[in-house]
């Protein structure tokens, strides 16, 4: 059995379906995100874990006990919120304790849980001093020790690097997952950054209008994404719409408009059936699996509409017979190709993805 089990559950605010016969299970000692646009219900599930919100319907079973019911206080999970709500009059070393006393530990043991939480943050130096002497990340690392140091049965995270500036915020993340993986506490994180939630997630929790989409590990998420939702929202893609018009064991031809693409055999395993001819199918290229070739080579003509420098990479805008295509580009310091310049795209045939244009809620 599953460390932490959701079973249908659901929440309705009146007319509105905030959740809909959600069913997660997640593993002891794992790290998970629930990810998705505002509105998807990704807060609203980790506050019912949490116990602020009542379930409409479902249950949820944490190590074998039913907290469906229960208050808060009595779950004694680890919470993270986005504000962080750390107690103003507070020094940082009583900002951490307060849980400690609230369930009535011993001075000396509280003492000793106090230091080992704030060397774990690396924190130690800065136990005497209130929040509004602290940066940013400092806060985030006390609203941390504060959580753990009751040792949780699950830290729940609540959009806890928002208020980070995007450096910081980088930092922060593998910061956190360190943390994470050293005291080895169940967590569940709610996040709506991709980046974030890729980078340092087991496994990750697509939502969308209040009902998962796709749970999976972060690098088949993005590589074989299951719907076209999955694939907008999870990185950038360039979405066809096509026929199928040959098929085999090993390759599946597509007309989209004049053109036809080939799909490789591991997209086809991944679709988990053949397609039929004539089929209607939608197939997703990532922009950093088209290549720029030279004017004349690869597989299409292009023209270079736009492009956009992201440090690392050169993101261009090509217009093509298939339409606008997004390419992605390592910068290896070579000049960019400008703007009207014609030139070749390629890809490989097996970068082809099919993905349902409909998500198949689980």
């Amino acid at each position: 059995m599953s460390f932490l089990t959701l079973a249908d559950v659901s929440k309705s605010f009146g007319h509105l379906h905030a959740v809909a016969d959600l069913n997660l299970s997640v593993e002891k000692g794992e790290f998970v995100s629930l990810l998705g646009p505002s509105g998807c219900g990704k807060t609203t599930t980790l506050q019912m874990i949490a116990g602020f919100v009542q379930a409409t319907s479902g249950r949820i079973v944490l190590d074998g006990r039913d907290i469906t019911d229960m208050k808060p206080n009595q779950r004694g999970l680890g919470i993270v919120f986005q504000s962080y709500a750390l107690f103003p009059h507070m020094t940082v070393a009583q900002n951490v304790r307060f849980g400690l006393e609230m369930r009535r530990v011993s001075r000396a043991e509280s003492e000793a849980r106090v230091r080992e939480a704030l060397s774990l943050v690396r924190l130690d130096a800065f136990a005497e001093r209130f929040p509004r002497e602290l940066s940013g990340g400092q806060r985030q690392r006390v609203a941390l020790a504060r959580a753990i140091v009751i040792a949780p049965p699950v830290l729940l995270l609540d959009e806890p690097m928002s208020n980070l500036d995007a450096k910081l915020r980088e930092e922060m993340q593998f910061e956190l997952r360190a943390i994470q993986r050293r005291i080895g506490t169940t967590t569940i994180m709610v996040t709506h950054d991709q980046s974030e939630a890729l980078s340092i997630s087991d496994r990750v929790v697509v939502m969308e209008a209040g009902r998962i989409t796709q749970v999976d590990t972060p690098y088949r998420a993005y590589e074989r994404p299951e719907n076209r939702f999955v694939s907008e929202f999870i990185g950038k893609a360039n979405l066809f719409s096509g026929t199928v018009v040959a098929a085999d064991e090993m390759h599946c031809h597509i007309d989209v408009g004049a053109d036809r693409i080939e799909v490789g055999q591991r997209s086809l395993a991944h679709r988990g059936d053949a397609p039929r001819i004539g089929e209607a199918v939608t197939v997703c290229i990532r922009p950093e699996k088209v290549r720029l070739e030279a004017n004349g080579s690869g597989r299409l003509p292009a023209t270079v509409t736009s492009r956009f420098f992201l440090g690392s990479q050169w993101l261009y805008r090509v217009d093509c017979r298939l339409g606008e295509i997004l390419v992605c580009c390592q910068n290896e310091g070579d000049e960019p190709i400008a703007e009207g310049e014609s030139v070749g795209i390629d890809w490989k045939s097996e970068a082809v993805r099919f993905v349902a244009q409909e998500a198949r809620h689980v």
